[in-house]
């Protein structure tokens, strides 16, 4: 396996719509001036951005979480610039991007360090080879204080790993539950 640089990625999102909008450099400002957390391609990855829809987890109604049997009074439904997640707590929220993933191609999902240092962890699971959506992403807030996600900004890298040679079965041939995910995606049997 090798990792995609730059004008790989660049080369495949203009080819095959591999992420959808792209933004072809770093983007580290509003066009108003105003500093940003970075977003678009990197040296060997791309730095996504959370759309302004989020589910922020609470035990309001003491209910276990369960994958198999997901209640979804766990959460509570925000649309914002800015995401406050509780202290010890975590909340979804999705890509702005839509991911078209080769079937060549695994991808990993890794958290910015702006972020980490702030002891908020991103968590994703792999996106397989043959997987289109958009990414539904959890922010966990390790702090013992509240924490903020803001909308529209780079919050996590991604990095395209190119096999060797294409897999025999793709996430997209068996049927995959998450196929085509669209807003944030909840657990699902």
């Amino acid at each position: 396996m090798t990792i995609l640089a730059d004008h790989e990625i660049i080369q495949r999102a203009e080819t095959q719509e591999m992420i959808v909008p792209f933004a072809e450099s770093q983007n580290r400002v509003k066009e108003n001036g105003e500093k940003i957390i970075s977003y678009g391609v990197s040296s060997y990855g791309y730095d996504v951005r959370c759309a302004d829809e989020f589910k922020v987890f609470t035990n309001i109604h003491s209910a276990t979480v369960d994958p198999k049997q997901f209640d979804e009074k766990s959460f509570v439904d925000i649309k914002s610039d800015v995401c406050i997640i509780p202290p010890n707590s975590f909340a979804l929220a999705r890509t702005v991007e839509y991911f078209k993933i080769p079937r060549d191609i695994l991808t990993i999902c890794l958290g910015k360090s702006t972020y980490a240092r702030c002891g908020i962890i991103v968590n994703v699971t792999p996106l397989e080879p043959g997987w289109e959506g958009h990414v539904t992403l959890e922010f966990s807030n390790t702090t013992s204080l509240p924490a903020k996600i803001y909308a529209n900004e780079g919050v996590a890298q991604m990095i395209f790993m190119k096999a060797d040679q294409e897999c025999e079965v793709a996430y997209n041939d068996r049927g995959g539950k998450y196929m085509g995910q669209t807003g944030v995606t909840l657990p699902r049997t």
